[in-house]
């Protein structure tokens, strides 16, 4: 212990010449003198502050790199699955079957119990399949011809009325402000506002603007529609004139005429000059076309 302070001391160069001696006499002076050589060569490490302050933050900056998992192989099943359980709801859940018609547009479609419906441009209907067989129930937004085979209670449901029959021939049409039902075969039963209106061959349901009105009988075996006509009996203007925008890809806008005014006669669907001839002309309008639009306005000799 004594040796290691004396050796101590003398690297600090703080022996004296008596202790220095002492340390020659002894046996370890020779290890000291090689312990005071090397120690005299050893350097402590250069350290440059600016650039290891640069490192630093260099480091700092770095984002931690992160792993990305490949969820492609998942999206894959997931999308499988979903197509899935889509296709078993559709077909095990979802019964009710739906057809629309866009302008111009007619289709016929044939219902579970071989009834046949005509629809009409720009219309819709809906049943319910898996129910059909003791509810035959549909729902109608448009105009359709009715073709039922016997059986069941048939019912057409609208936004104003319904009608009933057991096996009969019969048209609905169904617009804004406008609710008319006739009867071609058989016997139809209406109700509108709750009060029920029995129909048979020939006879007409009308009501425009909710008022409900004295219709003509007809003798015609099927509405005009199907032979691509609209024929009209004493009907205000503005109800011709949108059923004429349902059959031609155009928009009717009138100037200073009174679309109140009651019209009679018939349009075709197949040309629109010779359509709108038949009906300015009756009335003494005239019309030009701009694109698709249609202006309506007084006939100037």
């Amino acid at each position: 212990m004594k040796d290691e302070n004396k050796i101590l001391k003398w690297l600090n160069n703080e022996l004296s010449h008596e202790e220095i001696d002492d340390l020659k006499k002894s046996g370890n002076f020779k290890d000291l003198e090689k312990i005071a050589h090397y120690s005299t060569q050893l350097e402590a490490p250069k350290v440059d502050a600016e650039a290891a302050l640069h490192a630093f933050r260099l480091k700092q900056k770095q984002k931690p790199k992160v792993r990305t998992l490949n969820f492609r192989p998942y999206l894959k099943y997931a999308a499988i699955l979903v197509i899935m359980l889509s296709v078993a709801f559709l077909t095990f859940f979802n019964n009710n079957k739906s057809y629309n018609t866009t302008i111009a547009e007619t289709e016929t479609i044939t219902l579970p119990d071989n009834s046949q419906v005509m629809l009409s441009a720009v219309s819709s209907l809906s049943y319910n399949n898996k129910k059909w067989k003791n509810d035959r129930d549909l729902e109608l937004d448009g105009e359709a011809f009715f073709k039922v085979s016997k059986g069941k209670k048939f019912t057409v449901k609208t936004s104003v009325g319904e009608i009933q029959v057991l096996g009969t021939q019969f048209n609905v049409k169904e617009r804004d402000n406008y609710f008319e039902v006739q009867c071609y075969e058989g016997l139809v039963a209406v109700t509108y506002n709750k009060k029920t209106v029995k129909l048979s061959k020939g006879k007409s349901f009308r009501v425009v603007d909710n008022t409900i009105e004295l219709v003509d009988d007809f003798s015609s075996a099927q509405p005009s529609w199907l032979s691509q006509e609209s024929t009209f009996d004493k009907v205000p203007l503005k109800h011709v004139i949108a059923d004429l925008e349902n059959y031609y890809n155009i928009k009717v806008e009138t100037k200073a005429i009174d679309i109140e005014q009651l019209f009679t006669g018939t349009f075709t669907h197949n040309n629109k000059n010779i359509a709108l001839q038949t009906i300015t002309i009756p009335l003494k309008l005239s019309y030009k076309i701009q694109g698709d639009t249609v202006t309506f306005y007084k006939y100037e000799n």
